[in-house]
């Protein structure tokens, strides 16, 4: 679990994704069109992936519902909850601040 509060209070926008997953990619270019480099965590590409899986699902993370995201240190959610924040306007307010200029 420090492994994962440390990546979302480190990074303001976190992604917790897997690199097969085509709504994980998606969700990182939407931030990216947005102007925001998202800190992609891929839980398939690191040895410790499943230690990472389970802290977020000690969090109350569904991992079976990536990707995952943080901004802020605080969970968003999923590609349900992001593009539904971003369709009311309301994701760019999240956002803001990791807004590349």
């Amino acid at each position: 679990m420090d492994k994962v509060q440390r990546m979302t209070r480190e990074h303001g926008v976190v992604i917790f994704s897997k690199s097969t997953c085509c709504l994980c990619y998606a969700v990182s270019i939407l931030f990216q069109d947005l102007g925001v480099i998202p800190y992609v965590y891929e839980i398939d590409h690191d040895p410790q992936g499943k230690e990472v899986e389970n802290a977020l699902m000690r969090m109350g993370c569904n991992n079976a519902l990536l990707p995952l995201v943080f901004i802020a240190g605080k969970l968003v959610g999923s590609t349900n909850e992001v593009m539904s924040l971003h369709l009311k306007g309301s994701l760019i307010q999240l956002i803001k601040p990791y807004m590349s200029v």
